[in-house]
């Protein structure tokens, strides 16, 4: 790629950044120290001051702790076991692993809340009586449902490290009488830290910022809640300003940290090839007892989602201290694709994923041609700025556009009626704001998927066709583009599909009906009297089909470089 294409790429991607990322940061960082347009740290201070604002923050944290140690207990040994053995079923054991990322966890609450609660599943199998254990445990509950949810993102990181792994170094350890736990604790685990650390920090700062999850099981005294809450007040009090800043704060600094202490520990290996793979098979106790504990995982994960299934197929009012529904029925299908909000949400779903997608794919490629295919120092710098969306929440960039907007208003930019207020104003049309949004947060996935195609595709063929007089416009749309197709439409699949079921963003951002996407329809219809929690589910369960056939798709075409969609 030539210098100065490099740096006109650089350039424009450096000022689409500045309006659509930072830009809201700024707004977010801003509207909490500022008052009157005079410098202030009283609303700051006011947030450790406020015992309710403190409290939900120590409950955020909490959570996001809980669900990442819960995360790696689970992920990690598995991961490990994977590696190690070969046993009967392994590939369906794997693939079913990472099932419960076809369900976003706060779909998976209504699910929880069908198996759990005073008169569900669990009660009626053991006759224990109308025991409340959801409401006798929200808080760990919602690090439970977080944390079956968010275990595949570490498990697909852990994974790849260890498949990374020369087996001559444990073998080497092995030979010198390091064995056992002794041998992963000095060899193994500072091997995989990388990749740990990648899976670790985005399992916590979403379940730090995780907002959908808290809202159904009805636990509110958590921040994201708050901040939720807090929304009314955003054109008069800079409060709600303020602790979204302690947030971030809170994520990037954790962020920071562990970066510091912990993603620094790449070793260097020889050739990964150096000696044969050390799998081995299992055998004895071990080929029953490796199977169960995939077994039990993916029999606990999996809850949830089964939850969500009968639910739908439930006719209204008829599972009540039974362990499965007294009558099914397709009736919650069929209204709740009939329901006023439930069409248009599809359409306006598909809408703007669809135009996210079509950003991702332009921005995305030209960044992972200047990563790969240039010479530019600061290559480097554009890479960590387009991955770091991942490292900072979806519920801050929400407020942070809705500031904007406010901002505008208050500017006059926004009037009455008319062109700039549809294009503007959240509360009028947010559909340029949820695209940004969507393309922002998304972008991390068409970025990874693209470089990883560069990286597996040799430039001769691009000098080739250089040499013979093409320009670079030709190349990539001749030689290039073609060549990493499979890598593209891969990043294009998980790009679309998170967007479409993107909870933060579309929670707060769209506030009129007209303008729901789905995953706020499927709130809505919860919140419901009688039949809200059975059109829920149904749309959870299309959601769930959705999901699960894209993300089965990219992993076909990725294969083990999955794992690096979800790293910063």
């Amino acid at each position: 790629m030539r210098r100065s294409t490099a740096w006109i790429i650089f350039s424009i991607t450096l000022g689409i950044f500045a309006i659509g990322f930072l830009w809201p940061l700024a707004m977010v960082v801003t509207g909490g120290f500022f008052e009157d347009g005079w410098p202030t740290t009283r609303y700051i201070v006011g947030v450790f001051q406020n015992p309710i604002y403190t409290e939900g923050l120590r409950n955020s944290l909490g959570i996001a702790i809980g669900t990442t140690t819960l995360v790696t207990l689970i992920a990690v040994p598995l991961a490990w076991m994977a590696n190690r053995f070969d046993f009967a079923g392994k590939g369906l054991f794997q693939g079913l692993l990472l099932v419960p990322m076809i369900l976003p966890p706060f779909v998976g609450a209504i699910g929880f809340q069908q198996m759990l609660g005073q008169y569900g599943a669990l009660n009626s199998l053991m006759g224990w009586g109308p025991v409340d254990w959801i409401g006798q445990a929200r808080y760990f509950g919602v690090i439970a449902l977080q944390a079956l949810s968010l275990y595949p993102i570490m498990y697909l990181n852990v994974a790849a490290a260890l498949a990374n792994i020369d087996p001559a170094m444990e073998q080497a350890a092995e030979n010198l009488g390091c064995t056992g736990f002794a041998r992963f604790r000095k060899i193994t685990l500072p091997l995989i830290m990388p990749g740990l650390f990648a899976g670790g920090t985005i399992v916590f700062i979403w379940s730090f910022t995780e907002l959908g999850t808290p809202l159904i099981m009805n636990y509110l005294r958590c921040a994201p809640v708050q901040v939720f809450d807090a929304l009314k007040e955003i054109g008069s009090s800079a409060f709600p300003y303020a602790l979204v800043f302690v947030m971030l704060s809170a994520s990037l600094g954790l962020y920071v940290l562990s970066k510091w202490l912990f993603g620094g520990r790449a070793y260097a290996m020889q050739s990964k090839a150096s000696t044969a793979s050390n799998t081995v098979r299992a055998r004895g106790a071990l080929a029953v007892m490796v199977p169960l504990i995939f077994t039990c995982v993916i029999f606990v994960a999996l809850l949830p989602h089964f939850g969500v299934v009968l639910t739908s197929f439930t006719l209204p009012g008829s599972w009540y201290q039974s362990i499965l529904p007294a009558e099914f029925s397709t009736v919650n299908y069929v209204e709740a694709l009939g329901h006023s909000m439930t069409v248009s949400s599809i359409r306006n779903s598909l809408l703007y994923a669809s135009l996210a997608v079509v950003f991702n794919m332009v921005l995305g490629i030209a960044i992972a041609f200047v990563v790969v295919r240039s010479d530019l120092r600061l290559r480097g710098l554009l890479d960590t700025l387009a991955m770091m969306p991942l490292a900072v929440p979806g519920l801050v960039m929400a407020f942070g556009y809705l500031a904007i907007s406010s901002w505008l208003s208050r500017l006059g930019w926004v009037k009455e009626s008319g062109f700039w207020k549809s294009l503007f104003d959240v509360q009028t049309n947010p559909m340029l704001f949820l695209v940004i949004a969507y393309a922002i947060r998304r972008l991390p996935y068409m970025v990874r998927s693209a470089v990883a195609g560069l990286q597996q595709t040799s430039a001769t063929l691009e000098e080739a066709a250089s040499n013979l007089g093409a320009s670079g416009l030709t190349v990539a749309r001749k030689i290039t583009i073609p060549l990493i197709t499979a890598n593209l439409i891969a990043g294009a699949m998980l790009a679309f599909a998170f967007s479409m079921l993107e909870v933060s963003d579309s929670l707060m951002l769209a506030q009129r009906q007209d303008f729901y996407p789905i995953t706020k329809t499927i709130y809505e219809l919860f919140q419901l009297i009688g039949t809200g929690k059975y059109l829920a589910s149904a749309l959870g369960v299309w959601a769930m089909v959705f999901l699960g056939v894209t993300i089965l798709g990219a992993s076909a075409i990725l294969g083990k470089k999955m794992g690096a969609i979800f790293r910063v």
